[in-house]
C-alpha cells in the first residue's frame, strides 16, 4: 500500500471560546510559547512522513496563508540586520512541506470539511489532523497509525482513555478486540448521553488515516449532531466495509481549543523549551510563591 503523504487540517472554526482574541486572529494562529499552534501540528505531521497538506480555511484566516508563505520583504529585513536565526526560522516555516488552501463555505460540520478534500487525495490514503490537538511526540502516533493503515487497509483512528463525563465530548468507541494499543471498533457514537456510551475510549486526538473511499461515505452521510455532517457518521458505516481500528494516544494532549488547556500547553512545552525553560522554571516558581499557591483539594 502507497505511503500516506498528503494530510488534510480543517480549519474553519471561528474559535468563539477565546472571544475577542479571536476577533481578528484565527484561533490557530494563537501563539503557544514562541510558535503558533497549527504550526505544531503541521510539524508533527511533517515528522511523520506527510509531505503535502490541504488547508481548509474560512475568509477571515488569511493570516494562516500567510505564516506559511514566503515573507520577502520580512526576510530582507532580518537579513540586512544579521539576524540570521530568526531569518532561518523564517524560511524554514515555508519549507517545511506543500501547502494548499480552500475555503469552507458554510459551517456544515467536520465531515463537510474533509469531504472538500476529495479533488486533492484523489485515490490515495490521506492523514486527517484537527489542529485544536496538540501532540508533542514528534509524529510517533501518526507515524504508528499510518504503519497500522499500510497492513490492515482499515480506518485507523486516534483515540484516548477518559474519565466518562470527558468522553461524551466525543465520538464514543465500543471496543472490540484490544491487543496492545490497537482496538477493533465495533460500533462509534458521537456524543451520547453518558448513561448511553459504550466504554471510556474517546476519539481525540483529532488524528485519522482514511482510505479514498472515506468521501463515498461522506457523501451518503446524512447530517446529525448539530445538524451538521458528522465524521463519526461516515466512519461508522465503514466498519461493515474495509473496518475501523483505534490507536491509542498514551502521550501528553493538549485541546488548545479550550483556555484552560491551551494555558496548560504554553506552560509545559515552555518548560521543556531548551532556551526558555530553566529561565521560566525560576519564574513560575516565583509566581507560585507569591501567590501562595497550594493543590486544590478534592473533594471525597
Amino acid at each position: 500500500m502507497a505511503h500516506v503523504r498528503k494530510a488534510v487540517i480543517p480549519a474553519a472554526g471561528l474559535g468563539t471560546r477565546f472571544l475577542p482574541a479571536t476577533k481578528v486572529v484565527p484561533k490557530e494562529m494563537l501563539p503557544i510559547v514562541d510558535r503558533p499552534a497549527i504550526q505544531y501540528v503541521i510539524e508533527e505531521a511533517v515528522a511523520a512522513g506527510i509531505e503535502d497538506f490541504l488547508i481548509i480555511t474560512a475568509p477571515s484566516k488569511k493570516a494562516l496563508e500567510d505564516h506559511f508563505d514566503r515573507s520577502f520583504e520580512l526576510e530582507a529585513l532580518l537579513e540586512s540586520r544579521s539576524k540570521d536565526a530568526a531569518l532561518d526560522e523564517v524560511r524554514r516555516i515555508s519549507e517545511l512541506a506543500k501547502f494548499h488552501f480552500t475555503r469552507q463555505g458554510a459551517p456544515l460540520g467536520l465531515g463537510h470539511a474533509i469531504g472538500m478534500a476529495r479533488n486533492y487525495v484523489g485515490d490515495e490514503s490521506f492523514a486527517v489532523l484537527l489542529p485544536d490537538d496538540i501532540l508533542v511526540d514528534q509524529g510517533a502516533l501518526l507515524s504508528q497509525m499510518i504503519s497500522q493503515h499500510a497492513e490492515t487497509g482499515s480506518v485507523i483512528v486516534a483515540a484516548g482513555h477518559y474519565p466518562l463525563e470527558e468522553v461524551v465530548s466525543y465520538g464514543v468507541i465500543d471496543p472490540g478486540e484490544i491487543k496492545g494499543d490497537v482496538i477493533n471498533v465495533n460500533s462509534i457514537v458521537e456524543k451520547p448521553p453518558i448513561a448511553e456510551a459504550a466504554s471510556n475510549y474517546g476519539l481525540a486526538p483529532g488524528r485519522y488515516v482514511f482510505p479514498s473511499s472515506i468521501f463515498d461515505a461522506i457523501d451518503a452521510t446524512k447530517p446529525g449532531v448539530g445538524g451538521e455532517i458528522q465524521i463519526t457518521d461516515a466512519i461508522a458505516s465503514m466498519i461493515s466495509g474495509v473496518g475501523v481500528q483505534a490507536t491509542l494516544n498514551r502521550n501528553d494532549r493538549y485541546d488548545a481549543g479550550q483556555k484552560l488547556d491551551w494555558l496548560r500547553a504554553t506552560v509545559e512545552i515552555a518548560l521543556d523549551h531548551d532556551e526558555l525553560g530553566p529561565g521560566f522554571r525560576d519564574v513560575l516558581a516565583q509566581i507560585i510563591a507569591k501567590h501562595d499557591v497550594t493543590p486544590a483539594q478534592s473533594t471525597p
